[in-house]
């Protein structure tokens, strides 16, 4: 295959498409494709054809899951579109994408306006400190509304927000836009080429788009006193002018445009295209990026050609022909096949043989990367995501995106012996391509559990098994760690005695038990003299308790936080032993439990909520009705974020219920705070629960 073109830094942009799921982004990539000549035709989310949506989940599904990338070649330049997730759960993708990206497009439904996925994406550009503009898309759907969607996009974003697009026609007959820069209108034929023809303002349009023209010079003027002086002595500003500022304030983030679009009828393609290039900026004129450098924390890498080679891996793919996949971007240097660079995390050399670009999955060669651009690479040995490649010469390291903890566990079990032997590779494979989850063992249940951002993420990830690795596993919901404690105090005897015919078994103990603050787990003292236990028999008698407090005394569950304290003892010359006074040891244990007051310890997670405010008052009754303690609420623009504590077991089916509640517009983190009790009525029914699942083992035995 021959090797696509090579563009320097200038000549490149590297911009992310986001917004809430169901906004238009994998349409709108779709439509730069075909309008650039990449695709022979308009494909589409609903036909399951699109570049960037290829995983058979995606296709399925209908929406974006992971990330994906694509070029599209536009007046002899390069634009890296970087296609990104769009719903809650799998917004860590889209995170880890705002890192390589130089702008971002924000798409925003033209019926449904600001969403809440809508500001995440934003505070991840804001984040990154990435120049960005709103793209108004779906303004073909009935009840589409443009006016209405600015309006949404104000009321969140503030009036730094600002049309420099009005759309000709509204829903179905909606053909083409006004541009306000240079005041010329752009007719479109529905589902064609994406490229309009220019033309007069319509009459009916003339007046709202010359005050909307106005407004916008005001806008691009107010942060620059030069043009704040021209504005006042003339008036105006002409076109030239305008776009001179209005590049300066997007680059400084003082102004965000907002453009209009039907990715799905490929009318204002064109122009949202010219638009990037014109007013993102390449990479080579973004901030250097920071990491370690030579050791040096905070050292710069600048954007440039000339400088040592470094690169970020920004996300990881393991592809069933290619094997592993790893998306890069150059932060310095030229990478260029078969350049041999040290990882940065694990200081062992990697080649990277067979450099390319992507469109969507297939990867296409190129013989070098300049700085600033974006490509991938097969096969790499140890890199994963987050990795740092230098130059061995000049040691460089860049942070890598921070993932938060998963809110939700499955325990995972394998349906046949053979899925058994093959999970363990296929979820490794798997936990390489999303940092978002977390497979482990629980030392307590002895269940295999799986972890991800929601119910429906962890059903992708089964249904991938299945698809991808021939893996079938079953989910079920995890069994719930409970522990047991002590309220009060004992203090008992040990004495355990068994005579054979030959040596017999004699170990004799007392032990102090006591509770012991949560979270201190167990200690054990001995204030034991005068050999009334033998030294050498000490540590069996600790390990005897150990022992039993591993099975608790109520329902099972390990015991603890308490101290056991040896003051005295007899032994045997011949009889006493390790084993006999371990046996001590759990006699006594057995004792003391029946007399100090013995408790259940359920794990309680630490719940923050974001939701829209007009569902504040169901969610804090839905809080409430599972045990939760409500510790204080926020206000972040028009969400409120709820904090909490409540019991693990109450929060197994939060998932769906809040999707519910909210009609999927609320999200919410989870993480483990502490243990506490159980209140009596739960208690006394897990009590009964094991007590019956005990008597049932006792009786297959027999």
């Amino acid at each position: 295959m021959t090797a696509l073109k090579t563009y320097e830094g200038p000549e490149i942009r590297n911009v992310a498409l986001a917004g809430h799921g169901h906004c238009g982004k994998t349409s709108t990539v779709a439509a730069m494709l075909y309008a650039t000549g990449a695709t022979n035709r308009l494909t589409r989310v609903d036909d399951g054809n699109t570049i960037t949506d290829n995983d058979d989940e995606e296709i399925e599904r209908k929406l974006t899951i992971s990330t994906a990338l694509t070029t599209a070649e536009w007046q002899k330049r390069k634009i890296n579109l970087i296609d990104t997730p769009g719903f809650n759960i799998f917004l860590n993708d889209t995170r880890g994408a705002m890192a390589a990206a130089d702008a971002a497009l924000i798409l925003v439904d033209a019926v449904a306006g600001v969403e809440v996925q809508t500001e995440k994406v934003y505070s991840f550009a804001d984040e990154y400190r990435l120049p960005r503009a709103f793209v108004i898309n779906r303004l073909d759907r009935e009840r589409a509304s443009f006016e209405r969607a600015v309006d949404s996009l104000h009321a969140r974003f503030g009036r730094n927000s600002i049309p420099i697009h009005l759309p000709i026609g509204e829903e179905k007959n909606f053909r083409g836009l006004v541009d306000l820069i240079t005041m010329k209108a752009y007719f479109y034929t529905p589902d064609g080429n994406g490229i309009g023809k220019e033309g007069d303002i319509p009459d009916d349009l003339s007046d709202a788009a010359q005050v909307a023209h106005e407004e916008l010079i005001e806008m691009v003027a107010e942060g620059n006193d030069a043009l704040m002086e021209e504005f006042f002595a003339e008036g105006t500003l002409p076109p030239e002018h305008i776009i001179a500022g209005l590049k300066d304030a997007i680059a400084e983030d003082k102004v965000f445009p907002i453009l209009a679009l039907s990715a799905l009828r490929n009318i204002g393609t064109d122009r949202l295209m010219d638009f990037a290039l014109e007013y993102f900026p390449a990479p080579t004129c973004r901030p250097a990026a920071v990491g370690t450098v030579q050791g040096v924390e905070k050292g710069v890498r600048a954007v440039r050609d000339n400088e040592p080679l470094s690169v970020f891996v920004f996300k990881t793919v393991a592809d069933t022909f290619s094997g592993r996949v790893s998306y890069l971007k150059v932060a310095s240097g030229v990478l260029k096949n078969d350049s041999v660079l040290i990882n940065a995390r694990t200081g062992q050399p990697e080649k990277l043989s067979h450099i390319g670009v992507l469109q969507g999955k297939n990867l296409n060669p190129v013989t070098e990367l300049k700085a600033g651009d974006i490509g991938a690479v097969a096969k790499l040995k140890d890199t994963l995501t987050g990795d740092t490649l230098h130059d061995k010469a000049m040691p460089t390291a860049f942070p890598p995106v921070e993932i938060p903890e998963p809110s939700i566990a499955y325990a995972i079990v394998a349906k046949s012996r053979n899925d058994e032997d093959r999970m363990g590779h296929a979820i490794h494979k798997i936990l390489e391509e999303d940092p978002g989850l977390r497979f482990y063992r629980d030392p307590q249940t002895k269940e295999f559990l799986l972890a991800g951002n929601g119910q429906q993420h962890i059903e992708i990830i089964v249904s991938r098994l299945r698809r991808k690795y021939h893996v079938d596993v079953e989910l079920h919901a995890p069994k719930i760690p409970y522990r047991e404690t002590i309220r009060g105090s004992a203090d008992v005897q040990g004495r355990h005695k068994k005579q054979t015919g030959g040596h017999g078994q004699f170990g004799d103990c007392w032990i102090r038990f006591e509770p012991l603050p949560r979270g201190s787990k167990f200690e054990f003292h001995n204030e034991t003299f005068g050999g009334s236990v033998p030294r050498n028999f000490i540590p069996a008698v600790e390990k005897g308790i150990i022992e039993a407090a591993a099975n608790g005394y109520l329902a099972g569950c390990p015991m603890v936080d308490f101290k056991a304290t040896l003051y005295d003892g007899s032994y045997h010359d011949v009889d006493s032993s390790e084993m006999s006074f371990k046996m001590a040891a759990r006699k006594a244990f057995k004792a003391a439990m029946a007399l100090a007051k013995p408790a259940l310890l359920e794990p309680v997670m630490k719940v923050e909520v974001r939701s829209p405010v007009e569902f504040a008052g169901d969610l804090m009754g839905d809080m409430n009705s599972r045990r939760g303690r409500i510790s204080g609420t926020d206000v972040v623009g028009t969400d409120q974020i709820l904090k909490a504590e409540a019991p693990m077991s109450e929060m197994l089916t939060y998932q769906n219920d809040l999707t519910s509640i909210t009609q999927g517009r609320a999200s919410f983190h989870m993480e483990f705070s502490h243990y506490d009790y159980v209140p009596s009525l739960q208690a006394e029914k897990i009590i009964a629960a094991h007590k019956a699942a005990r008597s049932g083992e006792v009786e297959e035995e027999d």
